[in-house]
């Protein structure tokens, strides 16, 4: 029989109110207080306090206050990662994040959704769709990545975008629903 945390991590219909998920959640909570509370010059102490608290990320990373996340470990963040202000991931399902990746003030990405037939969703069951988002990539201020989203490598999103389906390598994206603006020309 698979645990909660198995099957949210799957993708699948669970519980978010399990012994276990609260206290994760709260475990993630704790976390970002007192990271969002430690001095933001100290980049060798708040490096490590992300490195030992995601799932998994690369050596070099700077992730700036506030930051948050619903449990942390099911994010995974590539070399030379960086995050402006007000970052929330909400990490229900593996969040992926590849190399030289930028998120801009107020980014969001969800993998958390919830069911749309009214039955089903007042059951209080919840489920996921992972996110992955590519080498390269520079997500603009305000932007919002929807759940089962993929972003190829080399994307640009426009600031103030609504991303809510996947988009290939080389391309430049915004609004909303964001659409393809133009493709880049890689060198």
């Amino acid at each position: 029989m698979r645990t909660e945390r198995e099957k949210m991590i799957a993708g699948e219909m669970y519980n978010p109110n399990d012994e276990q998920l609260v206290k994760d959640k709260e475990a993630a909570k704790r976390f970002c207080r007192e990271y969002n509370l430690t001095d933001d010059t100290n980049y060798d102490l708040r490096k490590k306090m992300i490195q030992s608290f995601l799932g998994k990320t690369g050596k070099d990373l700077h992730i700036e206050s506030n930051f948050r996340v619903e449990y942390g470990y099911n994010i995974e963040i590539g070399e030379n990662f960086y995050s402006n202000y007000d970052c929330l991931l909400l990490d229900i399902c593996p969040i992926i994040i590849g190399a030289n990746a930028m998120l801009a003030p107020g980014v969001h990405i969800y993998s958390a959704t919830h069911p749309i037939d009214p039955m089903e969703r007042n059951s209080g069951k919840e489920f996921g769709k992972p996110v992955k988002i590519g080498d390269n990539v520079w997500i603009g201020g305000r932007s919002v990545i929807a759940p089962g989203v993929t972003l190829g490598n080399n994307v640009v999103v426009a600031a103030g975008s609504v991303v809510t389906k996947s988009f290939p390598d080389n391309v430049v994206i915004g609004g909303n629903p964001a659409k393809i603006i133009k493709n880049i020309e890689v060198k």
